[in-house]
């Protein structure tokens, strides 16, 4: 279907058993059509002629499937800041720009990695198990100020970690591809060499890089063993990045303190799995992020960058395709 006076055709990926993203209303007097698409057979009907798409349920097969259908298609925003799952062969070697929600999620992750990181300080997860079982019980707890924090992913959100952990006193070291001393927001970033260097050292390590290739199953067995036996392990990144059961071996041998974990490898985590029981564990359902009103927040930073392709401009967070991540733009 050709568009009309220039407005593009737009199809919304969602999943089938969620509401219309909130705030798409303006979207219809921008767009020659607007079409909702939840599986691969609806994507195969609404994909031919359509120039943009919004994928809110980036999890599905279902644009994969239905690629061939793509007689048209130049840009796909997702909703997310892992786009790790849009990253098919067929995308990646086409002439698609992809955009991601970068920015959306910074301050509410970050938040929660404080959050975490001062949980584990003052001993929060035993005082909640003490009060469940109406038993008083002093005991002393860390100081956070001073601890050091390596946070692997050195990009918007590990950024915003940075700011806000060392605001309260913490000693903030990033990995990134590149080594950089003169960072503004980390005491030094070192780059991936350096990884397991860098665990030995770390009083809490924070996972916020993407799930590529190179990161996938990044936190194994060895480099358990380069952690610190008091150190802690956040995972608020992608849950493949962790092999989980290297992770509950080290726990269980004490070859790290704890785990706060929003992301996991199999999302639901199954409710047998040992990690439920384990009293140095934190475990959150894939929610860091999720501050009230995000979803609305994920249309209106989408509308924003379909004003830039209206005015001729340049979009914004357009993703790395070959590396599956918006670049650092420092």
């Amino acid at each position: 279907m050709a568009s009309t006076d220039n407005k593009p055709v737009i199809t919304v990926l969602t999943a089938p058993d969620e509401e219309r993203p909130p705030g798409l209303d303006p979207l219809f007097d921008r767009a020659a059509d607007v079409r909702f698409a939840w599986d691969a057979e609806t994507l195969r009907q609404t994909l031919p002629g359509t120039h943009i798409m919004m994928v809110t349920d980036f999890r599905t097969e279902a644009l994969r499937e239905a690629w061939p259908s793509a007689d048209a298609l130049q840009w796909i925003h997702a909703t997310s800041a892992g786009v790790d799952a849009l990253m098919f062969p067929e995308l990646v070697n086409s002439e698609v720009t992809v955009t991601n929600a970068q920015g959306i999620f910074d301050r509410g992750i970050a938040e929660y990695v404080l959050c975490t990181i001062l949980m584990f300080a003052k001993d929060f997860p035993t005082s909640m198990r003490l009060q469940l079982q109406h038993h008083w019980k002093h005991r002393d707890t860390e100081k956070a100020k001073g601890a050091r924090v390596l946070v692997v992913g050195a990009g918007s959100i590990g950024r915003e970690i940075a700011r806000l952990t060392s605001a309260i006193g913490l000693e903030v070291h990033g990995i990134a591809r590149r080594s950089r001393s003169d960072d503004p927001d980390f005491v030094a970033v070192h780059d991936n060499a350096a990884l397991h260097d860098q665990l030995g050292l770390a009083d809490f390590v924070v996972i916020a890089a993407p799930l590529t290739p190179a990161t996938e199953k990044l936190f194994d067995a060895k480099a358990f063993k380069a952690m610190k036996s008091t150190a802690r392990l956040i995972n608020i990144g992608r849950g493949p990045i962790v092999d989980t059961q290297a992770l509950v071996s080290a726990l269980q041998n004490g070859d790290i303190a704890g785990v706060g974990l929003d992301v996991f490898e199999e999302e639901p985590l199954p409710s047998d799995h040992p990690l439920w029981a384990m009293d140095n564990a934190i475990l959150t359902a894939h929610m860091a992020g999720d501050l009230i009103g995000w979803k609305a927040a994920l249309t209106e930073q989408f509308l924003e960058n379909l004003a830039n392709r209206e005015k001729g401009e340049a979009l914004f967070n357009v993703v790395d395709k070959a590396s599956g991540y918006v670049p650092n733009r420092r």
